[in-house]
């Protein structure tokens, strides 16, 4: 490490408002992740049911999805502070909810689904959507923020930290969950005390937002940065759909991404709580495969710092196609897998071709994309894949019903695999090249074929 990227990580660190961001992001990841893992197997509990799965994931992502753009341009007319407290407070108080409703559905877990599973699952779908939309202000206003609170030239060195210890979260938020809900229990066995786990994760994300939300009252002298234009909410959305329409290497790679994300993305998200519950060892071995998919997001974004420019082929396009192969590849014969620790090497392989391309992805758009479009586009970017991959859940707990899990992963796996050829043989996506250097403000956007 340099000199100079020292003495910029130590006056990062003395500002006072990245500690406060700091400090209150790192126990809401931590929080947000055990939700992950304790809502899916609470649904899975109360139901065992992958279609109530699936379309629990759908209740929750598609209103977020939805209102994102909304939240998006809303955070860029008023204040990201305010917005962000207020998504805290909201979440704090379906999150107690939950906790609450968990602890009390002991009697519902050694009855029948006949007797009350409609009241139960209602509330759930409920207390999902809820947080969806609070997620959807939530997000586009907890990474407007930032620019808002740091100094321009430590921007990048926050926006590091910060995706690095995201990446921490996705592997030590699952391991913590899985040893508490072996700890308490996950409700398997129909009593209060094997309940209590669910609850407890549920409890910790409360308490996460409540302190997040004390460090956010902390951030002070936030800078008011100048509108790009006067626009109402519709039109700014409207000004950011055609921005990347008119530009023709963004329309070929949202495109492509919305496709796979339809087809794939939320298949997997009910396909993995199905397979633990069926095959592994219950919420623990979830908590496992999800923590190891986490380790290798973080070991492939580390080779992405470290020596991205080598390991990339010729053009950006190719490159994201080629990650795409392989990992449809590697999902192919997961639904055959008898142990966890299959499941971990695969999802750990995984991991790391994500972790790489997500780098890549994120900084082309940033480069590509005018300063005063950035919000709206990746507004966009979020949309298809918080969007589109809930649609895909939805549909994968009703072929769940009709497919066994070998078939389903061989079917995902093989997909992916078919639209990466595909895109490849009869599409210009190949022939994206990386963009080179951040994209200049422009009034009007080009219609550019690569950089």
């Amino acid at each position: 490490m340099s000199n100079d990227v020292k003495l910029q990580r130590a006056a990062l660190m003395r500002n006072p408002n990245f500690r406060w961001l700091l400090g209150g992001g790192v126990i809401s990841m931590l929080g947000d992740q055990m939700t992950m893992i304790a809502l899916p197997w609470l649904v899975l509990t109360l139901t065992h049911d992958a279609l109530a799965l699936g379309l629990t994931i759908a209740v929750m992502s598609i209103p977020r999805a939805v209102f994102i753009l909304i939240g998006g341009a809303l955070v860029d007319r008023y204040s990201p502070k305010r917005v962000l407290m207020l998504t805290k407070f909201a979440n704090a108080v379906l999150l107690a909810m939950l906790t609450a409703l968990t602890l009390n559905t002991h009697p519902t877990l050694t009855m029948t689904l006949a007797m009350t599973p409609h009241v139960t699952l209602t509330i759930l779908y409920a207390l999902a959507l809820g947080l969806g939309l609070a997620q959807a202000f939530g997000i586009p206003s907890g990474t407007s923020i930032m620019p808002q609170a740091i100094a321009p030239e430590h921007l990048q060195g926050a926006n590091g930290m910060l995706m690095g210890l995201r990446q921490l979260s996705l592997l030590a938020g699952p391991l913590l969950t899985a040893g508490l809900i072996a700890l308490a229990g996950d409700g398997g066995n129909g009593t209060v005390a094997n309940a209590r786990g669910l609850a407890l994760a549920f409890a910790f994300d409360c308490f996460s937002f409540l302190l997040s939300a004390w460090t956010l009252s902390h951030v002070t002298g936030l800078r008011t940065p100048p509108r790009a234009d006067d626009q109402g909410v519709l039109r700014s959305i409207g000004s950011g759909l055609k921005m990347v329409w008119d530009d023709h290497a963004l329309r070929t790679c949202f495109i492509y991404w919305g496709v796979v994300a339809l087809f794939i993305g939320g298949a997997m998200q009910v396909a993995l709580p199905v397979l633990a519950s069926e095959r592994l060892h219950g919420a623990t071995s979830l908590g496992l495969l999800m923590a190891a998919n986490g380790c290798g997001t973080l070991i492939g974004m580390a080779a992405a710092a470290m020596g991205g420019a080598r390991l990339r082929l010729a053009s950006f396009g190719a490159t994201i196609l080629l990650i795409d192969g392989l990992a449809g590849l590697l999902l192919m014969p997961f639904g055959a897998i008898t142990a966890a620790w299959q499941g971990c090497l695969l999802l750990l392989t995984v991991g790391v071709l994500s972790g790489f391309m997500q780098i890549a992805v994120f900084t082309w758009i940033q480069r590509r994309v005018p300063p005063q479009m950035m919000g709206r586009a990746m507004s966009l970017f979020m949309f298809i894949f918080m969007g589109l991959a809930p649609l895909s859940a939805a549909a994968a707990g009703w072929l769940l019903t009709r497919l066994t899990l070998t078939q389903m992963f061989a079917c995902g796996g093989g997909l992916l695999v078919l639209f990466a050829v595909g895109a490849a043989l009869f599409s210009p996506m190949r022939r994206i090249a990386y963009a080179s250097a951040p994209a200049a403000p422009t009034a009007k956007p080009s219609n550019r074929e690569s950089t």
